[in-house]
């Protein structure tokens, strides 16, 4: 799964990499958490424009939002299956910008927190489904859930799976809403999926949700692994 992610890049780098139509505000965010609003691209009218998100997909058919807390994440398998997600896979995809994450690696019932990112550095999309609940008065609730799919080998080792992060040879073909061919789209994803990445241990700060500044990303001896007494 994917839990936390990081987005400190600049706005400027952001719209070239995006090609947004419109500029954006947007401050660095170091821990970025479920629940907590979202950078989020999505293509309205053949443009791309960018919108806050809260993170954990509400379909519209919940009863009530609480149901996001367990929708951070879709699994890329059952995406075209799955009720919650088959929707909005067909009709709202969207990219959310990060240009890292956080995995928590098991070193024998120690977790150690790692930070990972691309070699090249900046910003990347990761691949995300969007939907819209209203609540009995009208109110309108966006949010999107992360795909993530099962970790590239340099990763394994910290955590079974990943985000699924988007070539941006692919960022047309994932934002179109009139592409609906479910199966070709996935098969690209994982056929374009990066296999290198740089990371580095950090602190357990990232555990906390509240805690959103530049120290969160320092890097940090990894905690030794502890040895069963069985």
């Amino acid at each position: 799964m994917c839990g936390r992610f990081t987005l400190t890049s600049t706005p400027e780098d952001l719209a070239r990499r995006f090609e947004l139509d419109e500029p954006i505000e947007l401050s660095p965010r170091y821990n970025v958490a479920p629940g907590q609003s979202v950078l989020a691209v999505r293509s309205e009218d053949g443009r791309r424009r960018a919108a806050p998100l809260r993170w954990g997909l509400v379909p519209g058919w919940a009863p009530d939002p609480s149901i996001g807390f367990r929708m951070i994440n879709a699994r890329i398998e059952t995406l075209p299956e799955r009720p919650a997600f088959r929707e909005a896979f067909k009709k709202r995809r969207c990219l959310v910008p990060a240009d890292g994450f956080y995995e928590w690696a098991d070193l024998g019932g120690a977790k150690q927190p790692y930070h990972i990112a691309r070699p090249e550095s900046g910003p990347f999309g990761f691949a995300g489904l969007w939907e819209c609940w209203r609540d009995p008065s009208g109110e309108v609730l966006e949010s999107c859930t992360l795909v993530t799919a099962p970790a590239a080998p340099a990763l394994v080792e910290i955590h079974g799976r990943m985000p699924v992060i988007v070539s941006p040879l692919s960022y047309e073909a994932w934002l179109d809403p009139g592409n609906a061919s479910a199966r070709d789209l996935l098969d690209r994803l994982v056929a374009e999926a990066p296999t290198e990445f740089s990371l580095h241990p950090v602190s357990d700060r990232v555990n906390r949700a509240q805690t959103d500044d530049a120290a969160c990303l320092e890097p940090v001896p990894e905690a030794p692994r502890q040895e069963s007494l069985f």
